[in-house]
């Protein structure tokens, strides 16, 4: 759905394929093994193991975008990651054919999948969860909400989370550290709520991000010695 994801000015040239309808579907076997199509939002899926009273995928909450993305992304925040409850991810070959990899063929990451070197398109995702109390997990869905709320800027657009977390250090206290919060190129700005993050102010083009993203990584490489590598993805 767009999420992690930043469109050249320029628009996109080729063709733009979005998973809906049975690639939405989410089922939950008696193993506790929830299996949700590609074009499901994460959303979803958390709330379907929040109705099976099954735990493990509490971590998500929150977490924007599709279910076939938080795999290409291996989406994480607050301690889980989808690696730590994925057992395999169905796609697609660019000649059609259908194969599924377990969780040690998709070779998840720090924000990485095989899915990143690969030209296939993810269909479903099966995860792994165990039964829990469903007063627990939602409590703790909840109290998730209320930390993302309180630190990041979710009533202005943006992308998310920028940059991926270098070895020993944090993002945003980086970028803190070196003035910028507040910074802006055009109507991109680093978000004044948490530098981890750029928000669209008003008119902001994919430019003026990019330029925004350019500034932040030459002023903390300049200060600091730390390469802040971009989590965000251009496509063109």
């Amino acid at each position: 759905n767009g999420s992690n994801m930043l469109v050249d000015d320029n628009g996109i040239g080729g063709v733009v394929l979005r998973l809906d309808e049975q690639f939405c579907e989410i089922t939950v076997s008696e193993s506790g093994i929830l299996r949700a199509g590609a074009g499901a939002t994460l959303s979803a899926m958390c709330h379907a193991a929040l109705d099976a009273s099954l735990t493990g995928l509490e971590f998500a909450w929150g977490i924007p975008g599709s279910v076939g993305g938080a795999a290409f992304m291996n989406a994480g925040a607050y301690g889980g990651e989808m690696k730590d409850v994925v057992v395999s991810c169905e796609y697609i070959t660019p000649d059609g054919a259908w194969n599924v990899y377990n969780a040690d063929q998709c070779e998840f990451g720090y924000r990485t999948s095989v899915f990143q070197h690969q030209p296939y398109i993810i269909t479903a995702v099966s995860v792994q969860l165990k039964p829990g109390d469903q007063r627990e997990i939602r409590a703790q869905m909840d109290d998730i909400l209320q930390r993302r709320k309180s630190k990041q800027p979710l009533e202005l657009p943006s992308a998310g989370s920028v940059f991926k977390r270098p070895v020993g250090y944090y993002a945003g206290g980086l970028i803190e550290q070196c003035g910028l919060k507040g910074a802006s190129v055009g109507g991109a700005q680093v978000s004044e709520k948490h530098a981890g993050f750029i928000v669209n102010k008003g008119g902001a083009t994919c430019a003026d991000v990019l330029g925004l993203v350019a500034h932040i990584q030459k002023t903390v490489l300049e200060q600091t010695g730390v390469t802040l590598e971009c989590e965000i993805r251009s496509i063109s």
